[in-house]
């Protein structure tokens, strides 16, 4: 079994706290975050962008993984996580995150590729572990 750890430190309310979240490679390393952050704009990070950027990543690599078992080597696969959040019930709820692709892959018809970055859509763990709606356009380039 794989186990990553990620971890946040926090202090304070929440519209005037202030908070650190770091991983255990230490590619994020006590990165500022908190409400104005992730309501206001303000520079630092937010778990929603954290997300994005988890299932950017997870996506493109189990898509590499996949074109590569059906015989194609990628030269470039872009892909960018929208993470959307909207107030619900009481609260606020990922409703759904949205992957735009685009990739450079020798050989590949366009219907390789639409069946690739489908599999890898549906069977990323990333993917696996959101409930929310996932939407995706996806271009061969």
């Amino acid at each position: 079994m794989i186990k990553k750890r990620g971890s946040a430190k926090w202090s304070g309310t929440l519209t005037e706290g202030k908070g650190l979240v770091s991983t255990q490679s230490k590619a994020l390393d006590d990165q500022p975050y908190g409400f104005q952050t992730r309501f206001e704009d303000k520079p630092g990070t937010n778990p929603e962008e954290l997300i994005g950027a988890a299932h950017a990543s997870c996506f493109s690599m189990a898509l590499s993984m996949i074109l590569g078992q059906a015989g194609f080597t990628p030269d470039s696969i872009e892909t960018t996580a929208t993470v959307m959040m909207d107030k619900e019930d009481g609260g606020f709820a990922i409703q759904s995150v949205h992957l735009d692709v685009k990739a450079s892959v020798p050989g590949a018809t366009a219907e390789d590729f639409a069946k690739a970055a489908g599999a890898a859509k549906a069977g990323c763990p990333i993917s696996k572990l959101l409930s929310c709606e996932i939407t995706m356009e996806a271009a061969l380039l």
